[in-house]
């Protein structure tokens, strides 16, 4: 393989990274976003946001979106099913993502009348966008319980541990390298881990 291809493959290579680390790094930040307390609303004890702001921060953070019905399905007499499909452009990919949502069919008490099935399609197609907007964007991921900590340490603490490893050895700085990128050294055992390493460093010399 000649040393232009070379280049070429590892060029694409880098291009590839540098995107997919800026699509994890945009929804690690809409993951983030504090949803405001007027937004979430209770319904049978459960947690849950508006539609409008969940739609705001779409447009905000992914403008271009679009939402498709790609099929719908009643069940009987007792609930509607909807099939939609979200797709959004996302750090220069357009990303599509399926999801599905049911609705119960309101009927007057007593009796099997419907209330309004308008009304429960429009509440099913919500319901549908709604969770495709929570699982593929990280919109109010808060409120969902969909967050997750990052026990990763910050560059700078990587740095100061680097820093202290290298002063005791090649082959501790090595481990310490491969530990952090192993995440067995994380920010709840940072300190202690620093304090380790101090006490190596006085002991070497």
């Amino acid at each position: 393989m000649s040393k232009e291809m070379m280049l070429t493959d590892t060029s694409s290579i880098d291009v590839i990274n540098d995107a997919l680390k800026a699509i994890t790094d945009k929804h690690k930040k809409v993951s983030n976003i504090v949803t405001p307390t007027p937004y979430i609303k209770k319904k049978m004890g459960m947690d849950y946001v508006e539609y409008s702001y969940m739609r705001e921060i779409a447009d905000k953070e992914y403008p271009g979106w679009s939402w498709t019905i790609v099929n719908t399905e009643v069940l009987g007499s007792e609930a509607f099913v909807i099939h939609g499909r979200l797709k959004w452009f996302d750090q220069g990919v357009w990303r599509e993502g399926d999801m599905t949502a049911a609705h119960r069919i309101q009927k007057k008490r007593g009796t099997a009348e419907f209330v309004d099935i308008g009304n429960d399609v429009k509440a099913s197609n919500t319901d549908c966008i709604k969770k495709a907007f929570n699982m593929y964007l990280n919109i109010a991921d808060d409120v969902y319980r969909n967050q997750v900590e990052d026990h990763s340490l910050s560059d700078d603490e990587k740095d100061e541990m680097l820093l202290a490893a290298g002063s005791i050895s090649d082959d501790k700085l090595k481990q310490i390298t491969q530990l952090i990128k192993d995440m067995v050294v994380h920010k709840g055992n940072y300190k202690s881990s620093m304090a380790k390493l101090a006490r190596e460093a006085k002991e070497t010399k």
